[in-house]
């Protein structure tokens, strides 16, 4: 059975994030659907502020139903989840996958995303350092690991940690 992912990012999302589980994800064989706050194209950085290159969006959230898909990915970058965190139909699509039970990947600042929807409170995270006050915040128990699994979520650092990473959440989401 091929599992469909959904991916969630927007403008400001970390290029490798996305692209290297992306990659990884489909050559494990799922079937991986890119949704943002709009169809069509959104601006990825490296290095959280140098615009590179355009991204493509399958779906935009408004239209994308949780029950549509087996598992969630949540790349990082500094703006991509600070706009999602903000925006009623992502926080719900996010609380939609959780709540049914779903895997959920998140890498670097991605886990920002899943503060919103309260999931975090007791569960052990890593993420970008800059953030943990705020999963802490959230309930979180932070750690400073390459990959943390906890129920599930599977969490990483940053974009060295993508090696780990992408096997990780493949296993994670059931994949291989």
């Amino acid at each position: 059975m091929t599992r469909k992912v959904a991916v969630l990012a927007t403008d400001g999302t970390e290029e490798i994030e996305l692209t290297s589980p992306v990659a990884a994800l489909k050559k494990a064989g799922a079937e991986v659907v890119i949704i943002s706050l709009e169809k069509g194209e959104f601006q990825a950085v490296k290095g959280d502020i140098y615009p590179s290159r355009k991204l493509s969006a399958d779906i935009a959230i408004k239209d994308a139903s949780a029950g549509d898909y087996d598992a969630l990915l949540l790349p990082g970058g500094v703006a991509s989840p600070d706009k999602l965190r903000i925006n009623e139909a992502a926080v719900k699509f996010v609380r939609d996958i959780i709540d049914a039970g779903k895997p959920v990947a998140a890498i670097c600042h991605g886990a920002q995303t899943l503060i919103e929807t309260g999931a975090l409170r007791g569960k052990t995270v890593t993420s970008w350092p800059a953030i943990r006050t705020d999963l802490k915040n959230a309930g979180a128990n932070w750690v400073d690991e390459v990959v943390v699994t906890d129920g599930q979520f599977v969490f990483s650092r940053c974009p060295d940690d993508l090696e780990a990473f992408n096997p990780a959440a493949i296993k994670h989401f059931g994949i291989s």
